[in-house]
């Protein structure tokens, strides 16, 4: 019997230290050079490779017409026009400050609308397929009506990105409350987590992988309704965003400058990518150990 406890116990010693050296493991820093390697390296070493692409169409005369594509010095001038002309940071505040008004807007109809439907049987058979149909349309289908409704003015735009936004929110929200496994619910009726309670401390935790998936592409459809809005609704007392940049030079056929606007809105999407849907996304795996740092 002794000599049993006294193998037992060195095992034990060892699971735990090798338990307590993963723990260290995963806590360490990553070194910056795997960062580097890892991060920064990639996205520097895909952006040189179109670039080089880009000019050599151009000095290899496969493309040789200006006006159908513009040389990258070309676009970088309209760049550096715009910044110096103090133009280039009104353009994406513009835009940005419309979109992620009207994402935090959606946020507050989609979420509570995403609830409503998951956890009521008769709302989910009444409107469930028809934000699953409005999800599937496309955003730009709404900017004539929204123009009729409320004439040329922000709220068209932000009427504009509501209808393209909220269904993916809630239909998202709607997938994460689906995938809870009814035991958290049974365990939490059990503590006396009912009602509001229950939602608030039990579903939504429990579904937040589904809801930050549905955040995520509710900013895409946000983003991608905006900037429908901009360029088919062009009105000089909107202000200029991106939107509107785009189709200015669409109308002095200017290539440079159709570029340059279609840069910036790709940079503003993967901005607000890397800086808020990302880490959001990382913090929760990591939360629940589907994420190991390393």
């Amino acid at each position: 019997m002794a000599s049993t406890e006294t193998t037992t116990a060195p095992e034990t010693g060892s699971v735990e230290a090798g338990l307590d050296a993963l723990e260290t493991a995963q806590s360490g820093r990553t070194p910056f050079r795997r960062t580097l390697v890892d991060k920064i390296v990639p996205p520097i070493t895909a952006i040189a490779v179109v670039l080089v692409v880009w000019q050599g169409l151009i000095t290899l005369k496969i493309v040789d017409d200006p006006t159908r594509l513009p040389t990258p010095g070309a676009v970088w001038r309209a760049f550096r026009e715009d910044w110096l002309q103090g133009n280039l940071l009104g353009y994406i505040w513009t835009s940005v400050s419309r979109g992620l008004l009207g994402f935090c807007f959606a946020l507050l109809i989609g979420t509570p609308l995403g609830l409503l439907v998951a956890r009521v049987k008769f709302v989910r058979a009444a409107i469930g397929p028809i934000l699953s149909g409005l999800q599937s349309l496309p955003s730009v289908a709404w900017v004539p009506p929204a123009v009729i409704w409320l004439g040329l003015n922000n709220s068209m735009m932000y009427a504009v990105i509501l209808l393209g936004a909220v269904p993916s929110i809630a239909n998202g929200l709607m997938s994460g409350v689906d995938q809870v496994p009814p035991l958290f619910l049974r365990a939490g009726r059990t503590l006396g987590a009912t009602g509001v309670k229950g939602t608030w401390h039990v579903t939504l935790p429990a579904a937040l992988p589904g809801y930050v998936a549905g955040m995520k592409q509710g900013w895409a459809f946000s983003w991608r309704s905006l900037m429908a809005a901009e360029i088919i609704a062009n009105f000089p007392d909107l202000g200029t965003g991106l939107g509107q940049l785009l189709e200015n030079a669409r109308t002095a056929s200017d290539m440079a400058m159709v570029f340059e606007a279609i840069l910036l809105i790709l940079f503003v999407g993967i901005a607000i990518d890397l800086l808020i849907f990302s880490p959001l996304e990382r913090w929760v795996l990591r939360s629940r150990g589907l994420l190991v740092k390393g």
